[in-house]
């Protein structure tokens, strides 16, 4: 009884080993593809006189002319530190009410049911410059026309974090 098992496992190898050899069992591969950035030793901090707040006003938004209406607004930057060259990267946290990765959106200050949603573009985000040289970051935000011909009527905000580093 005992010598018939392993006859049994010995032909269920074999069968499994000559099944991989012609293809029937097959196995999948995939590919990670591995990225990294090495940033500076310098200390990059935003500067000037908006350096702890800017603003980004979209202005009054006229729902009978439902157009995209964008605004832009400027942070000024700059790296020291003991590199010649300083590599930076500067990311923002989509704000107090997003609802996803880049799904910005402002709440109404009063009715605190009621979103607008609009978009945030940061360039550069990152870049090698110069030590001890001044930087400006544009920060571009559109708000879309079909997104506030039905908004309700008054004012919207949101707080963005804009975070550089190193």
């Amino acid at each position: 009884m005992r010598r018939s098992r392993i006859q049994i496992f010995q032909v269920l190898l074999i069968s499994m080993m000559l099944l991989i050899g012609h293809g029937i069992v097959e196995s999948a591969t995939g590919t990670l593809t591995v990225t990294a950035t090495v940033l500076s030793r310098n200390n990059c901090r935003f500067t000037g006189i908006n350096a702890a707040a800017s603003t980004l006003n979209f202005g009054n938004l006229d729902p009978s002319n439902p157009v995209d209406i964008t605004a832009t607004t400027t942070i000024r930057f700059r790296c020291r530190g003991s590199s010649r060259i300083a590599t930076f990267f500067i990311s923002d946290n989509d704000g107090l009410y997003e609802t996803g990765p880049g799904a910005n959106r402002m709440r109404h200050t009063v009715v605190l049911t009621e979103y607008l949603p609009y978009s945030l573009n940061l360039n550069p985000i990152t870049a090698s410059v110069p030590r001890n040289t001044n930087q400006t970051l544009t920060i571009t935000g559109t708000v879309r026309g079909v997104d506030y011909q039905n908004a309700y009527v008054g004012s919207y905000s949101d707080t963005v974090i804009i975070t550089i580093v190193p």
